[in-house]
This record gives structure tokens, C-alpha cells and sequence, in this order.
């Protein structure tokens, strides 16, 4: 068995380094029993140290110049040789135990995909709020959250990867589409929670009330239209870092 780590990075060269590490170290779960492991970052047209900083933790780096989410996603995936991809994003630290998990999963051989529940690095209450919104609706409705998704990688490219329609939200129309082959193929898409992930809550202080306020309610009303325009996903392509 072979594990493929992906890290799709813009710009992180603040935060890449303590991911990596803990993601390296997290990995003694699935070398532990004997399976291969791999960490591929895709330096999604970065113009700070982020590629460098992938090399010095030991990551296979791939360039892609197109600033989209799902399309660094994808480039990373296209150098990785595992048989499941796990993708973590570059401002999430997985633990040793939620990979153990993963490794479980994988194991029982009835899985196709999963995702985890979230914390966040930061008490803030109204993104305590959020946080504890999508982490009932993800176990609910078996949606999975971008920061930490892992799929058998022959399900992915079955399905086709992530949709390069969409500049936001990707993470949930892979979801659905993983969802139908699961069923088709009497498997399963599950949501881990014993050990959830801890990711970044900086958008929180990088962006005003107002703009995230902006953003949430263009979501909510125009949401097919907001997730297909980079200009209206500014928060995960405009730089601020």
C-alpha cells in the first residue's frame, strides 16, 4: 500500500513549514505498518518561498500557473503514485492519530473517500459558530471539507478530479460525485470525528466583518455563480497571507 500526501500551496511560505512537519510526522502511522509514503506539493503559482520550503521537508513539487484551487489540486495529484491520495491543506496539521485512522479505514476495505470534522486554531466565537455548523452538517449529509480529504486514487480519477468550474466549494461537488460512485459500487464516503483536524482561522482576521459578511451572503443567494468566479472567491485568491 502507498500513501500520496497532497498539499496544494499559493503563497504559504508563512505557514507551509509547521504543516509539512506535522504532516511528515503524522505519517509514522502509515509507515508504522509497513505501507510506502509520499508528500507531493503543488506550488500553485507562488512568487515567495513556498516551492522551496516543499523541497527542504522532503515534498516531490509540481508548478501549476493557473491560481485555482481544484486545478492545484489536481496538478499535485498527477505526480503522486499512491494508491489513496490524502489532500491536506497547506495551513492544516493532521495528527499521528487521525492518519492512524485513515490508515483504518483504508484497511477495512468497504471505504472509497472520507473527510474529518474541523477545529480551528483560534477561539473565535462566531467562527466557533460556523465551525460547529459544518461540522453537524458534513457528518449529516457525508460532505468533505477541502482542508482534509482522502480517496482511494483510482474512485478519484474515475470520477475525474476536481472540477475546474468551480473556483470555491470544489471540495463539495467532489463530495457528491464520490458519493454516487460509492453507491454504485456499495461502498462508502464517511466523515472521521474522534480526532478532528486543526486548521487555520486566520481568514477571520485577514478580512473585515463586512467583507466576510459580503461574501457568506453571495454564497447563500448566488451561490452557483460565486463558486464559478475567482473574483467572487477573493478570499482564497487575492494574496493576502
Amino acid at each position: 500500500m502507498k500513501i500520496s500526501v497532497i498539499v496544494p500551496a499559493f503563497n504559504e511560505e508563512k505557514l507551509l513549514g509547521a504543516s509539512l512537519t506535522e504532516i511528515n510526522a503524522a505519517a509514522n502511522a502509515f509507515t508504522a505498518r509497513g505501507w510506502q509514503y509520499e508528500l507531493c506539493v503543488c506550488d500553485n503559482n507562488s512568487t515567495d518561498q513556498t516551492a522551496a520550503i516543499a523541497r527542504q521537508h522532503g515534498a516531490k513539487v509540481i508548478f501549476e500557473p493557473v491560481n485555482q484551487i481544484a486545478r492545484a489540486r489536481n496538478t499535485g495529484a498527477s505526480i503522486a503514485t499512491g494508491d489513496w491520495f490524502v489532500f491536506v491543506d497547506a495551513d492544516t496539521h493532521p495528527s499521528e492519530k487521525l492518519f492512524a485512522d485513515v490508515a483504518t479505514q483504508i484497511s477495512g476495505g468497504n471505504i472509497l473517500a472520507g473527510g474529518v470534522t474541523m477545529r480551528l486554531d483560534e477561539k473565535l466565537f462566531i467562527a466557533g459558530l460556523v465551525t460547529h455548523f459544518w461540522n453537524y452538517s458534513s457528518r449529516l449529509a457525508r460532505l468533505m471539507a477541502g482542508s482534509f480529504i482522502f480517496v482511494e486514487a483510482a474512485a478519484f480519477r474515475q470520477v475525474g478530479g476536481f472540477s475546474h468550474e468551480f473556483y470555491a466549494a470544489e471540495e463539495l461537488d467532489l463530495s457528491i460525485r464520490l458519493k454516487k460512485l460509492a453507491r454504485a459500487t456499495g461502498r462508502k464516503v464517511v466523515i472521521l470525528h474522534r480526532h478532528p483536524i486543526l486548521t487555520s482561522a486566520r481568514k477571520m482576521r485577514l478580512y473585515s466583518g463586512r467583507e466576510l459578511g459580503i461574501f457568506f451572503l453571495r454564497s447563500i443567494f448566488q451561490h452557483r455563480r460565486t463558486v464559478r468566479d475567482r473574483e467572487a472567491a477573493f478570499m482564497w485568491y487575492d494574496g493576502r497571507r
